[in-house]
């Protein structure tokens, strides 16, 4: 069971969201309210396997809170949750080595799914907010889809390659690599995990 570990000096918002957490997914939650209680936490005996850091929580001071987490503990994964930070924030923080960013007007239901995402080994950032995102979104969005773009979209979030969507749908797997090229531009996402994303926030599937 992954051991998470949320650090926001707001009780309302950090409890709340260790409360989601801990019901509607397999997840060991802890909480720190500053970040000298989190460090502490992560140098005890449980360990963390994903941090979530409040970018104005005390002793934060901007982002050097983040870096010194990066940099000290490197095999720990470290995102950064705000409501207030800037795409330039955003883009700081991962080149510090933070894995993920949420923003706190984000559903509870995304942060679930950034979160798996984050686990597995991925890097999330909404769409917009980093500097890895194209710069405008082709218009369209999913009603540009073509049928067959949809169906490989399908399969992206079901986590197939392109070798097993090609399988799967009874194509080259050339094909499948431009159906996926062409529905990363046609949402505006720089890479398959936010075009998944982006379907499953979306209710598409």
């Amino acid at each position: 069971m992954p051991n998470i570990l949320i650090a926001d000096d707001h009780d309302l918002v950090r409890d709340t969201i260790a409360a989601y957490l801990g019901q509607v997914e397999e997840f060991s939650v802890l909480t720190a309210a500053t970040l000298d209680e989190a460090v502490k936490v992560i140098a005890g005996e449980i360990p963390i396997d994903l941090v979530i850091l409040d970018y104005n929580m005390p002793g934060m001071n901007g982002l050097k809170g983040l870096e010194h987490i990066t940099s000290r503990y490197p095999h720990i994964k470290v995102t950064l949750m705000s409501g207030i930070a800037t795409p330039d924030v955003a883009n700081e923080a991962m080149e510090l080595g933070a894995q993920g960013f949420f923003p706190k007007s984000a559903a509870a239901s995304s942060m679930v799914n950034a979160i798996k995402f984050i686990l597995s080994g991925e890097r999330y950032f909404p769409v917009g907010f980093t500097s890895e995102a194209p710069e405008r979104q082709a218009p369209g969005g999913f009603m540009g889809l073509s049928p067959r773009e949809m169906q490989t979209l399908e399969k992206l979030c079901q986590g197939q390659s392109n070798k097993e969507v090609a399988r799967e749908l009874g194509l080259q797997e050339v094909t499948v690599k431009l159906h996926v090229k062409n529905i990363l531009a046609k949402l505006g996402v720089s890479n398959r995990t936010q075009a998944a994303l982006m379907a499953k926030e979306n209710g598409i599937f």
